[in-house]
């Protein structure tokens, strides 16, 4: 058996989106500035107009999945970091709000098999936002080195899985069938 593990320094080059929702722009916005710290001091070029790393601004929180399971999609990122704040206010709104944006960014990543990470602050107040933002300390970094570990891994492991999968044939012969085993013959693509 091996282990594998991710680090947090890395001999090739990594690139990286960061998918931001605007509404709440006060704690997004540092949430940035903390996670380009963090990236910069890990040797990542965090230019906008450079090759690294990648700025989606969207309108609130509740657009970021959708935009990061596109990325993602795109394959050309290693991984991707949401960011976004959703405060409580006096209707059940924050609830959906977070709760579905918790869903889709964990489907994206489970769907796309790049590491999206899950930045988003959920407060209930915009003071407990604005503190886990850089009053006290910055969850941006927190959220950076998340996505370097990750990266890290998923280079490390996606070799050897390729080359399990290719000497067992087991998992293309098993998604094959587990795909195609309810649909009729006539209708096979």
């Amino acid at each position: 058996m091996a282990v594998f593990e991710g680090s947090f320094t890395q001999s090739e080059p990594l690139r990286f989106a960061l998918v931001i929702g605007r509404f709440n722009d006060l704690v997004t916005t540092k949430l940035v500035e903390g996670c380009q710290d963090c990236l910069k001091r890990h040797g990542v070029d965090t230019n906008p107009h450079g090759s690294q790393v990648d700025y989606v601004w969207v309108p609130g929180s509740f657009e970021v999945p959708l935009v990061a399971r596109q990325l993602a999609m795109s394959g050309s990122y290693d991984a991707i970091i949401c960011l976004g704040a959703v405060i409580r206010g006096q209707t059940p709104h924050f609830d959906y709000v977070s709760s579905e944006v918790a869903k889709g960014i964990s489907a994206a990543a489970f769907q796309t098999g790049v590491p999206v990470i899950f930045g988003v602050l959920t407060a209930d107040t915009m003071q407990q936002a604005l503190e886990r933002a850089g009053i006290k300390s910055n969850h941006g970094w927190d959220y950076a080195m998340n996505a370097l570990e990750m990266a890290s891994l998923m280079r490390q492991l996606r070799p050897s899985l390729k080359q399990q999968y290719n000497n067992s044939g087991t998992l293309a012969g098993s998604l094959k069938s587990a795909s195609l085993s309810n649909i009729p013959a006539s209708e096979e693509v």
